[in-house]
């Protein structure tokens, strides 16, 4: 086997010598990587609306962090967003929980990067919905005197799988954080109020509430002063954030009274049809 193993290897090396980066090729990637790199400054530099964009609030925190401080994010349009915009500085800087988009690990994982390097501030961005699965490692991270800076982004809802409804013909359904209308039976109607920032400060938090990205940034400086786990909390606008690159294959239903769906069936039928299959 362990012959077998060394041959295999062999052919590996020899095959990989074959191939060589030519001068056209990295040139390529080098104008790839400063348009890019110019695009990200474009969202960095946003104007100061409200609500705000989301694009601007991580160039904010990103920009205002030290290269040794560590970013946790999991689930929601957060992580698209920073794959695209964050700028690592630090191989352990950046803390993205991607995969199983695990709503709520948000907090705890940055307990447990900030235990494992106190010596990092550690900055956790988190939506409004992964909050309300699991905020309460706030008291713990009090309890344990373990400084986290959380920035609650609340979009009244599922933003991203809303976005991702809206696309396929379905309106977001069911993504708002709304009452039910007594008209409609539906839920269309008012804005839930939910108090996030009284829900923070209940469990030991200190609470900035921010309005803009000027107010995010001011409070990032407040944040570094306060010696416990501080929440800074600020409303940005669902609808507007940063441009897909790619196709995302969801099923879409075949039949619907909805013709939005109906075009959308249509569109899913022509990408298949260029859908590439990895063995």
């Amino acid at each position: 086997m362990v012959g077998d193993a060394k041959a295999i290897l062999e052919i590996i090396n020899t095959k990989l010598g074959d191939f060589k980066v030519t001068d056209d090729y990295r040139k390529k990637v080098e104008q790839f990587n400063t348009s890019w790199d110019d695009y990200v400054s474009e969202m960095y530099a946003e104007k100061n609306i409200i609500p705000a964009f989301q694009g601007e609030v991580i160039g904010a925190i990103n920009t205002f962090s030290d290269a040794d401080d560590i970013m946790i994010c999991a689930a929601g349009s957060l992580p698209g967003d920073l794959h695209k915009l964050w700028r690592t500085r630090n191989p352990k800087g950046f803390h993205l929980e991607y995969g199983y988009s695990c709503m709520g690990y948000e907090i705890a994982g940055g307990l447990g990067a900030k235990m494992a390097r106190p010596e990092s501030e550690v900055y956790v961005l988190v939506g409004d919905g992964s909050y309300l699965m699991m905020a309460q490692e706030i008291v713990t991270s009090v309890q344990e005197k373990q400084k986290l800076t959380i920035v609650l982004l609340n979009n009244d809802g599922y933003a991203s799988i809303g976005g991702l409804s809206a696309s396929l013909g379905s309106e977001g359904f069911g993504t708002y954080y709304r009452y039910r209308s007594e008209e409609t039976n539906q839920l269309d109607g008012g804005l839930l109020p939910i108090d996030y920032a009284a829900n923070a400060a209940s469990m030991g938090a200190y609470v900035i509430k921010t309005t803009n990205v000027t107010e995010l940034k001011a409070a990032l400086e407040k944040a570094k002063t306060i010696d416990h786990t501080t929440l800074i909390y600020i409303e940005v606008d669902r609808k507007k954030g940063i441009p897909g690159f790619a196709w995302w294959e969801v099923a879409v239903a075949e039949i619907s009274e909805k013709e939005a769906v109906n075009e959308s069936f249509k569109t899913y039928q022509e990408n298949k049809k260029n859908q590439k299959h990895y063995l």
